[in-house]
């Protein structure tokens, strides 16, 4: 762990970039609320505007880059993704439901052998 002055107001610099944006996106939704009163227009100006300057903070902010970085990173790795066709997904989806109702079928028929088991044989009720 190295003691790097840079590096820690950097980082203290960063939260205070992260509070200030934290506030302003909540200055925008009080702002929001406060304005019932007015035109729309305004309201959704406050708001608008608190999120864009939080935005913009965050934007200023090194894990506000490392979050965009990560999202530029996600979309990419999301296109490389191949996408079954329709027909692919239609037959998967028929193995499933296929599953599925094969295994219903066999839960209840063991809760059913159980029953006879339990409740005629051993316990003698009928």
């Amino acid at each position: 762990m190295s003691n790097n002055p840079v590096q820690t107001v950097s980082t203290s610099g960063d939260k205070v970039k992260v509070a200030l944006a934290v506030f302003a996106a909540l200055a925008g939704v009080v702002g929001f609320y406060a304005l019932a009163g007015q035109q729309t227009l305004l309201r959704a100006s406050a708001l608008i505007g608190g999120l864009v300057v939080a935005v913009l903070l965050l934007w200023t902010a090194e894990p506000g880059r490392n979050f965009l970085a990560f999202a530029k990173e996600s979309v990419r790795e999301t296109k490389k993704v191949v996408w079954p066709s329709r027909k692919e997904a239609m037959q998967i989806t028929g193995v499933v439901f296929g599953f599925v109702v094969i295994m219903a079928i066999f839960l209840w028929g063991t809760d059913k052998l159980l029953e006879v088991v339990l409740y005629d044989l051993i316990l003698g009720w009928k």
